[in-house]
């Protein structure tokens, strides 16, 4: 299964490090592509902004996840189960968004099947990507039947 990171800022430092070391162990053909808006716009607009170019670079046909803090908070088995289960039901692309500093707008959360909480705790977005970078890589580990997950 394709899998695609569409990410609003651009990864820097000790991140983008993290970033590259967990989409390397990827065995999934897995793009991450960020994307920016005017830092100079209000913040309602540039969130706005962000939204539309989030809901712009979504391919056809793909199972869009949010990552948004009302999500649903589930473990690690559970996405590796529900990754699974998507690709069972001939999704060809998984998408993966993550909003800017102000979250994503209504309509980008409307256009996701679902919506995916790394827990109540506010977590800044760029370390989001990794977080969620790392949970793709155990996922991947867990449907190979690879020791990695501890239960």
């Amino acid at each position: 299964m394709k899998i695609t990171i569409l990410a609003i800022g651009k990864a820097r430092g000790i991140e983008a490090e993290w970033c590259a070391e967990y989409a390397k162990r990827l065995i999934s053909d897995m793009t991450v592509k960020e994307l920016a808006a005017s830092k100079s716009l209000p913040p309602a607009e540039t969130q706005k902004v962000e939204g539309e170019l989030l809901l712009k670079n979504i391919p056809a046909k793909s199972f869009v996840v949010a990552l948004d803090e009302r999500g649903k908070d589930i473990s690690s088995r559970e996405l590796a189960t529900k990754m699974k289960g998507w690709q069972e039901q001939g999704f060809g692309q998984l998408v993966f968004l993550i909003g800017g500093a102000d979250g994503l707008t209504e309509s980008v959360k409307q256009r996701a099947n679902f919506a995916l909480s790394f827990g109540h705790a506010t977590w800044p977005h760029r370390l989001v990507r990794v977080m969620l970078l790392e949970q793709l890589y155990r996922a991947q580990q867990i449907n190979n039947g690879h020791p990695y997950h501890r239960d």
